[in-house]
């Protein structure tokens, strides 16, 4: 029988989730989904240091929203619970007890101040390594240089301690990374990682490793950025008797800046003008407040449609694709090496799709409650027939009030522009006869405004340019938008007269 499928993402609730984490969770989704496994949403929440209040439910809210929903986990429990670290602290002291019984971690009980000494002869003497290693460990105080008497004293009496891995002193560790190919590292590279802080509580090494290998997680998928740490977890499952059970490891590439040069940040949204958070963060200490793609306008299919491109290659032209195809076609060995540059306009360009292919209902439902904020209360046909006309023209709903609020109120201003280029010594005339040819129509149409209108033109050998534009700006206040002689029908013969009559008084003053 083969064995399940079964991955993690495993945030640390230390802040909002950048939009690459949010990569890496649907990555892993995609991957578990197609293979018919499970995707397990696990908190690293370990370092009580750096713990900022509401990131976890951030977290999941923000998964929820992109329609990334675990099978296992935080919120759901499962049966390799507790599925937060913080809850599971018993079982990573056994495992670094068994460590250091078996010789491959030993107590220290070194003081910070002793620490930074250590670091600081190394650099005077310009050592390439500056770490507590195989070549510094026998200067320091822990187990390896103190007999077992004195050890068990000092951790009777209450002194603290962390305990550290013993890394090996010249040795190749081999990586076989899906992504990346084989890696190999040089232990004499590596510190004596902390694996049990003085806290009580084991650092990410230990107890993502524990974790991973109680979970039964099947396969790592996550960053590059961890790359250089996994040769300290594949010495953690040798040393556990735990490396003929080895997940197999997938790192991901960074997610660019559009410039490509350098990892995306939080600054680079700030300055370029889009958010790299899903959903809105307000910081609990600062009370800062983040953008989110939610609150920008993004619908999520559009959100995650972005995120799936970056960095996988689906191997074929297609570049729209529901959740239910990126199952179908996502595959680890189509994910490149090279870093994934984020392109704004591009995201914009999903959205837009994503807007085009909604019904004009589904976009009259979240268009309403920017009307509603306005203090308007229209009819609900009617904002639907308005969506109907400015859709095209928008990336985001937001954009439809720009687009049309004047199918709602009368202008306030005029663009100067228009005025300047169509606007001559005639034009009010020409536009009070219009009014009366207004008046004079019964069956007000579209159809029958403008056969009207451009008669009129037409048999006084007028401009269609200038009349037609100058007509617009009174009605609208700009040079542009839909069909003039469709809003004249929807905006109703008493509407469309009285912003004449107010524009000719207004641009003419």
């Amino acid at each position: 029988m083969d064995q399940e499928i079964r991955v993690r993402f495993a945030p640390s609730p230390t802040g909002p989730l950048h939009i690459g984490g949010v990569r890496t969770a649907l990555f892993n989704y995609l991957f578990a989904k197609r293979a018919n496994g499970k995707f397990i949403l696990r908190i690293e929440d370990t370092d009580q240091n750096r713990y900022v209040e509401g990131a976890e439910k951030y977290i999941t809210d923000s998964l929820s929203w992109c329609g990334i929903i675990s099978d296992e986990g935080v919120e759901g429990g499962g049966p390799y619970g507790p599925y937060r670290q913080s809850e599971r602290g018993d079982i990573y002291k056994k495992f670094a007890d068994q460590l250091v019984e078996n010789g491959y971690a030993y107590h220290a009980f070194d003081s910070q101040e002793e620490l930074d000494q250590m670091r600081e002869k190394l650099k005077n003497q310009k050592s390439e390594v500056q770490q507590y290693n195989f070549l510094t460990r026998g200067e320091m105080k822990n187990a390896l240089t103190m007999d077992t008497t004195e050890v068990e004293e000092r951790i009777q009496s209450g002194q603290p301690y962390v305990i550290r891995l013993k890394t090996p002193e010249n040795e190749k560790i081999h990586l076989k990374d899906i992504v990346y190919g084989d890696i190999v590292f040089e232990s004499s590279q590596l510190d004596d990682k902390i694996l049990f802080k003085s806290d009580g509580m084991p650092t990410y090494h230990l107890a993502n490793v524990i974790d991973d290998h109680l979970m039964k997680i099947t396969h790592v998928i996550r960053g590059s950025e961890w790359i250089n740490s996994t040769p300290i977890h594949l010495l953690l499952y040798r040393f556990l008797d735990w490396d003929n059970e080895l997940p197999v490891f997938a790192h991901l590439p960074l997610i660019l800046k559009p410039s490509g040069q350098g990892k995306l940040s939080k600054r680079d949204g700030d300055q370029m003008g889009f958010p790299v958070f899903p959903l809105q963060w307000q910081n609990p200490q600062t009370g800062e407040l983040n953008p989110g793609y939610k609150e920008s306008g993004y619908f999520p299919e559009a959100f995650v449609n972005i995120l799936a491109l970056l960095g996988w290659n689906p191997g074929d032209e297609q570049e729209v694709f529901s959740m239910e195809e990126l199952i179908n076609k996502f595959s680890l060995d189509r994910i490149g090496k090279s870093g994934a540059r984020f392109d704004p306009d591009k995201a914009k360009w999903f959205n837009h799709y994503y807007l085009n292919h909604k019904t004009n209902k589904e976009l009259t439902e979240k268009y309403l409650p920017i009307l509603y904020d306005k203090g308007l209360n229209p009819d609900l046909d009617y904002v639907e027939e308005v969506v109907a006309l400015v859709r095209e023209r928008a990336n985001f709903v937001s954009d439809f009030w720009e687009q049309s609020f004047f199918f709602f109120k009368e202008p306030e201003r005029y663009d100067p522009k228009v005025i300047k280029k169509k606007w001559k010594e005639n034009t009010p005339a020409i536009l009070n006869d219009i009014i009366k040819i207004l008046e004079d129509i019964r069956t007000f149409s579209e159809e029958n405004t403008e056969k009207t209108v451009k008669t009129y033109i037409q048999d006084n050998e007028l401009s269609f340019g200038q009349v037609l534009n100058s007509l617009r700006l009174t009605l609208l206040g700009s040079g542009t938008g839909p069909s003039l002689f469709k809003i004249i029908e929807m905006l109703g013969k008493e509407e469309s007269i009285k912003r004449i009559k107010h524009g000719i008084e207004r641009i003419q003053k």
